[in-house]
């Protein structure tokens, strides 16, 4: 008798957890290999991703259910592992509830839809906003009394509108037919172009830029942020932990916290970015108003080197 052959399908693979997953999933030691990898995304490939990680790449709309029932069927009887590590972000959060919830729901269908389905268990990527609430709701931001830390998986969730509940009670609700596992991380350190959270590319994009038209290294966050300590998640422990979740029976139904286990602050930090990219330190001064965002697209010279300057070989 063969032993059974794990098929992957990794929705969101060219977000910051994907290149990472897959490479975790092709190691030669990763539990369960042998596995066959199935990436997917909105849009085909960018030219920076190895497609040589993947076994096939599938590109469909999540939030259409017809695109995904279409794109998915032919291999709904394959997969036996759905890694979930994407989603659409909106400022309200009861769209993005809405809107994530529909892409988890139209996926799951489509793998279910056949009778020889073999999806076992599904793992679903959130983060630390299951204890903070809708920190980016402009309305709901504004009355969030959070957890302190620091965070623990059996916390109490909060009474606000969060579309990470709502995934996780989507997979829950598919139980005892399939296992799920909960992944929340910190702040994503991981390769991606294609990715509004991937804070360490457009902090050295933001840095790069200051540094060709002369401006001062000026921190865009809150004197919270800058004096208090904070953590980060290295994107390939995160795909470890997926994977590791995903085949271990001591792991099933349950939630993970997963972040690289040190931390520090943004003002000592600041001062080494201020270093690497050869930009004027300057302290954070909270009388003083800077918006990152007004900064970058209210300054044609900004637009300007965006697009005409390769300001990122220098």
């Amino acid at each position: 008798m063969e032993p059974q052959t794990f098929v992957a399908l990794v929705v969101g693979v060219t977000g910051l957890t994907g290149l990472s997953l897959v490479q975790a999933l092709k190691q030669p030691n990763s539990p369960g290999v042998p596995w066959k990898v199935y990436g997917a995304a909105r849009r085909t490939p960018p030219s920076w991703f190895p497609l040589s990680n993947i076994d096939h790449f599938i590109t469909f709309d999540a939030v259409d259910s017809s695109d995904t029932r279409a794109k998915l069927s032919p291999i709904a009887s394959e997969v036996t592992h759905l890694f979930w590590i994407t989603f659409q972000i909106r400022a309200e959060e009861e769209v993005n509830i809405r809107i994530n919830k529909t892409m988890l729901l139209n996926v799951l269908t489509a793998l279910r839809s056949c009778d020889s389905s073999k999806l076992a268990h599904v793992t679903v990527q959130t983060g630390t906003k299951h204890y903070m609430g809708p920190i980016f709701d402009p309305v709901h931001s504004t009355q969030l009394i959070s957890h302190d830390p620091p965070f623990r998986e059996n916390m109490a969730r909060l009474p606000y509108p969060n579309f990470y509940y709502a995934l996780e009670d989507l997979v829950a609700s598919y139980a005892p037919s399939l296992t799920y596992s909960v992944h929340r991380s910190s702040i994503i350190i991981g390769a991606s172009s294609r990715s509004v959270h991937n804070a360490l590319l457009t902090l050295s994009v933001y840095a790069a830029i200051c540094r060709h038209v002369g401006l001062a290294f000026r921190y865009p966050g809150t004197k919270y942020t800058w004096e208090h300590f904070c953590d980060m998640t290295d994107a390939g422990v995160l795909a470890q932990q997926h994977v590791w979740a995903a085949v271990t029976p001591e792991a099933k139904n349950q939630a993970f916290n997963c972040t690289n286990g040190d931390v520090f602050t943004w003002k000592s930090i600041w001062k080494l970015f201020s270093e690497l990219f050869d930009v004027e330190f300057v302290a954070f001064d909270e009388t003083q108003s800077f918006d990152l965002a007004e900064l970058a697209f209210g300054r044609r010279s900004w637009r300007n080197t965006i697009f005409t300057t390769p300001f990122w070989r220098k």
